[in-house]
């Protein structure tokens, strides 16, 4: 999309639906086995080049990945179609994990924080180094991973063939111990048998050489170190955090305050949004989501538990009370039930690539809004409209609360989020677009594919255009499969530069392209 009404045009015809193709799967579990809690994966983001992908997990670790098939081949798509050169498929390799977060307790508060990772956000590279924050429930930390070359030591006193005990003589050390030894003469019995099994070299050591530390190849093995940890700041449970264009400060959200920190600074942050009533009775909507604008350092967004948006500017105030502009869908005629509002919640926004356009979803739909209209959603797709006969059950069981993240493509054409029985849905959200798919995150995504209809239904109004697209018949999927409430897919994320998915399903992450 441009800074225009018109949207950038892929390198393929855009009204063309993608052919969606099996890639990877990391983590793939055999049939009937059982996913331990700690390892569901609970964030996924690519970094800005779309060559590294994190992921986080329920047990607090963090797993990154590097792409491989970035050096195989030089020039843009273009050139290369053009030269005949077989294209590939994003690959990538397992590069490295760490324990970013462990269980706590907050014994002010008789309260158990959870390691589990709620969201990972990259950070600029500098020297090489890869940079990314993490968070919990409660605190953010921001980490450094660098490629580290194997050292090893060589160039010992001691004769690497004569042993003490059942170890090889691992430095000088050792011979000065034992030559004290002999010459005390009062040794331990711990120490007796050192000095039984180890003589000096005949004429004693004519010089003393140290441990020298050399590099013994070109392998390196990468290395993750907490750099800072930004804690206390949050009385309810971090839902967001978010990278600003300038590279120095971020935001992270809970339920009722958004603060702004500078990476540099982890004792100190700003309080910039604050929704908590003088009277906790009085409260009528929580923060879900925040996001800060890709390009305008001085812009963010967050989503509340109410279905609406808002638009602030850092420049107003230092405390964001009003906001610049509000999103939200008009006023509905008719009754309403008691699941109007819990479906409404946004449980995540994301802002289109050159920042114009801004993707919602909520429990029924995915939301498409142009900043420059407020006056209500420029397309909205439905997720699974099927679901609504059984929202009694739902909020039974407490599936009607779950978070379904959603992501937009990086030439802002396509979007896709996750629904039940493991299944994602991309949409085709150019204007006059139709397409629809829904894949199974599996070896055959196309499994239970929906056919695209030949034409959406529309809805015009005088001030915007609203296109509702994606209801299928209640209750079944695309194939009349019953769906599995249980398996749910949460997170996923879509590649920077490419048309390539990578999507979470329990412990699995799998990966695809078209």
């Amino acid at each position: 999309m441009n800074g225009g009404d018109e949207v950038v045009a892929a390198s393929a015809d855009p009204s063309l639906p993608l052919e969606w193709r099996f890639s990877q799967v990391f983590g793939e579990r055999s049939a009937g086995e059982e996913v331990q809690e700690v390892d569901i994966i609970s964030a996924i983001e690519f970094d800005n080049s779309g060559n590294h992908l994190a992921t986080g997990d329920r047990g607090g670790r963090v797993v990154l990945f590097e792409r491989t098939d970035t050096n195989n081949s030089s020039g843009t798509r273009r050139e290369l179609e053009e030269a005949d050169y077989p294209l590939r498929h994003p690959e990538f390799r397992y590069k490295t994990e760490f324990q970013s977060h462990d269980p706590e307790f907050d014994y002010l508060k008789s309260l158990e924080i959870e390691e589990k990772i709620n969201k990972i956000r990259w950070c600029q590279t500098a020297n090489g180094a890869l940079f990314l924050l993490s968070t919990n429930d409660k605190t953010i930390k921001f980490w450094k991973v660098q490629d580290k070359k194997i050292k090893k030591i060589c160039d010992m006193n001691s004769d690497p063939s004569r042993t003490i005990g059942n170890g090889t003589v691992a430095s000088s050390s050792n011979s000065n111990i034992t030559s004290s030894c002999l010459v005390n003469g009062g040794v331990s019995e711990a120490n007796n048998s050192l000095c039984t099994d180890f003589s000096l070299p005949p004429g004693g050591i004519s010089s003393l050489r140290l441990p020298v530390v050399v590099v013994t190849s070109h392998e390196s093995s990468p290395m993750a170190r907490c750099r800072r940890v930004y804690a206390h700041a949050h009385d309810y449970h971090i839902n967001s955090i978010s990278n600003n264009s300038d590279g120095e400060t971020f935001i992270s959200a809970d339920d009722l305050r958004i603060n702004l920190w500078n990476l540099e600074i982890s004792n100190q942050s700003f309080n910039i949004v604050d929704v908590k009533p003088a009277k906790m009775e009085d409260l009528s909507e929580v923060i879900t989501s925040a996001e800060f604008h890709p390009t305008h350092c001085n812009m963010l967004a967050y989503s509340s538990s109410k279905g609406s948006i808002r638009l602030i500017d850092l420049r107003q105030s230092a405390l964001c009370d009003s906001h610049s502009k509000l999103f939200e869908e008009p006023e509905q005629a008719g009754p309403k039930s008691f699941f109007t509002e819990i479906i409404a919640s946004v449980s995540d926004i994301k802002f289109a690539k050159e920042g114009r356009y801004l993707l919602s979803r909520d429990y029924m739909t995915l939301k498409l809004w142009d900043i420059n209209m407020d006056a209500g959603p420029v397309a909205t797709f439905q997720v699974h409209e099927y679901l609504k006969p059984k929202l009694c059950d739902l909020y039974e069981n407490d599936s009607i609360f779950d978070k379904f993240e959603c992501c937009i493509s990086g030439n802002g054409l396509r979007a896709a989020t996750g629904s039940y029985s493991n299944l994602f849905r991309v949409f085709g959200v150019a204007p006059g677009g139709t397409e629809t798919a829904t894949l199974e995150a599996s070896r055959n995504p196309m499994r239970r594919h929906v056919p695209i209809p030949s034409r959406p239904s529309r809805t015009l109004s005088s001030i915007t255009r609203v296109v509702s697209r994606g209801s299928e018949s209640p209750g079944v999927d695309g194939n009349t499969n019953a769906l599995d409430y249980t398996t749910k897919l949460l997170h996923l994320a879509w590649h920077p530069n490419e048309n390539s998915i990578a999507c979470a399903a329990a412990n699995s992450l799998y990966m695809y392209y078209a």
